[in-house]
């Protein structure tokens, strides 16, 4: 069905679970899906919240993808889903990285007003969890912080040598919240604005300065390789 709209896809592929959203003139749809072959989710999942706005994959005129960090392969499949909408519907091309769609959602939360009105000079740290005993960190504090992947004892030391205030926003193992890691040592941001929301992927596929570097891939290297000798 070729309807001619002017449709708005939002996708993370980063990790499980595998999120859509979609936007269709004053119609929306999201759909998650878990699993890690996202290569084998994605276009029934696409097919689902199309379906739902009354639309197609040749509608597709912009796109906001997660370009990182996260999954090798989940990236992947997030940027060459762009690239072909690009390709095929000359659609504009958007990408954002977790710590920078997180920031997005919880700097304009009450939360985060009252934490910044108690502490001027406080900073928001993005936290979530990579691989087994292993983090992504990103520090925003105008310093132009760069992302980092570290252990957890580098992640709790470095987090304990910072000398402003911190909030910290993101999440561990298995999507849970942060106090189970850091327990009562932070103010942390609110759950819903430490998961990627549809709206926001939505909303960003209107910033034009997400287009630089849409399609550049953010991979981080691990906090260390474990060497197994054999006996």
């Amino acid at each position: 069905m070729q309807t001619g709209k002017n449709v708005i896809v939002g996708l993370d592929t980063s990790a499980s679970p595998l999120l859509v959203a979609v936007q269709a003139g004053e119609k929306t749809a999201a759909r998650r899906q878990k699993g890690i072959k996202q290569e084998r989710l994605l276009f029934p999942v696409m097919s689902r919240a199309l379906t739902a706005c009354e639309s197609t994959l040749q509608d597709v005129k912009k796109v906001c993808i997660v370009r990182g960090p996260g999954r090798f392969t989940g990236i992947r499949i997030g940027l060459t889903f762009a690239s072909m909408m690009k390709y095929l519907n000359q659609a504009e091309v958007y990408g954002a990285t977790l710590f920078e769609i997180i920031r997005r959602q919880v700097v304009v939360s009450a939360t985060f007003k009252r934490f910044q009105k108690q502490y001027p000079d406080g900073a928001l740290g993005v936290v979530l969890h990579a691989f087994r005993e292993e983090y992504f960190l990103q520090i925003f504090d105008g310093k132009n912080g760069a992302p980092m992947w570290l252990s957890r004892e580098e992640l709790l030391a470095r987090l304990a040598a910072y000398t402003h205030p911190i909030m910290l926003a993101g999440t561990d193992k298995n999507n849970a919240d942060l106090d189970g890691l850091l327990g009562n040592k932070y103010p942390l941001a609110a759950p819903r604005d430490s998961r990627v929301r549809p709206q926001t992927l939505l909303a960003m596929a209107q910033d034009d300065t997400l287009k630089q570097d849409a399609l550049e891939p953010l991979y981080l290297k691990p906090a260390r390789f474990e060497l197994i000798t054999p006996k």
